[in-house]
């Protein structure tokens, strides 16, 4: 009699493994996608983690990079557990059919989520120089997916698998490069100054900012957050010139470290207004009736 080869316990267990590492970053972008949808800051222990998240590089296609990381992961882990939906006595050739093509559908979303998290790496490390733990969680995410797709079947045609990977790694690279392309446009970048504001104040946003300078309204910002960005775009040139900001990151233009750790600043921006902490962009609307503004409201940009 000869004995059944045994299957090796990779192979058995891949596709909960590649399922359950997916849902590790199915976390980790859902978290982030909300906390950028709703304009908050993530928390973490390091400042790095604002600054990469906030940078342009987490913005593609004018939403968050999260939330395409959270769609890859999803879509990973639709392709592991698949199969598992399709009864095998009834549908044997179907499900064997499946399992073929899922297998090649995550071997190729694996490889691109790895090339395309080892750039943001690069990014992170290199281009903003910070660390951003939920960026090494979900690189470490990607590395396991492509890893388990590589070792988690017994492949019949590894140079098909070859050929397969080089395709996929061009397509993921080119495309990458294409994407942010445009934040090479020298207005895209922040200075220690911040990005440059390009809209026009109208006289009742200039008021507005005159009389938060008055009241003693301060907003706390980092020269690199987009956030920060969005909110001084809502006032334009002019009346952001009125308004009394501070700079908390060091690098920055005039910073003032200390005054932002003393008011233990939790996110940018933060507006103090009448000894109260507000976080997160705000509208002009919103900070005219949190400072009691009662002048002409007709906000808007020229």
């Amino acid at each position: 009699m000869y004995s059944q080869r045994s299957i090796p316990w990779i192979h058995r267990k891949s596709r909960f493994a590649i399922a359950a590492i997916a849902s590790i970053g199915v976390v980790i972008t859902a978290y982030l996608t909300i906390t950028k949808f709703a304009g908050g800051a993530a928390v973490c222990p390091t400042e790095g983690c604002d600054k990469v998240l906030e940078s342009p590089y987490a913005v593609v296609f004018g939403l968050p990079l999260a939330l395409f990381g959270f769609l890859a992961y999803s879509s990973m882990i639709g392709a592991a557990v698949s199969p598992w939906l399709v009864n095998e006595e009834t549908s044997k050739a179907f499900r064997a059919k499946l399992e073929n093509w899922t297998w090649l559908f995550m071997f190729a979303g694996g490889t691109s989520m790895m090339i395309f998290s080892a750039y943001l790496m690069y990014i992170s490390n290199v281009v903003i120089q910070a660390v951003c733990l939920y960026c090494i969680g979900s690189a470490f995410c990607a590395l396991a997916l492509f890893i388990l797709t590589v070792v988690g079947r017994d492949w019949d045609d590894i140079g098909q698998l070859f050929f397969i990977g080089i395709i996929v790694g061009l397509v993921t690279i080119i495309g990458t490069l294409a994407i942010y392309a445009p934040i090479n446009n020298p207005q895209a970048k922040p200075t220690e100054s911040g990005y440059i504001i390009t809209s026009s104040s109208n006289p009742d946003n200039i008021e507005l900012a005159k009389h938060l300078t008055g009241v003693g309204a301060k907003m706390y910002g980092a020269f690199w957050c987009t956030h920060c960005n969005d909110q001084k775009q809502m006032f334009g040139r002019e009346a952001v010139d009125e308004l009394t900001y501070i700079e908390c990151d060091p690098k920055g233009k005039n910073p003032q470290v200390a005054l932002c750790q003393a008011a233990k600043i939790p996110g940018y921006p933060t507006w103090e207004i009448n000894g109260q902490m507000y976080s997160g962009t705000r509208s002009l609307a919103e900070l005219a009736q949190l400072s009691g503004y009662n002048g002409p409201n007709n906000f808007g940009l020229q």
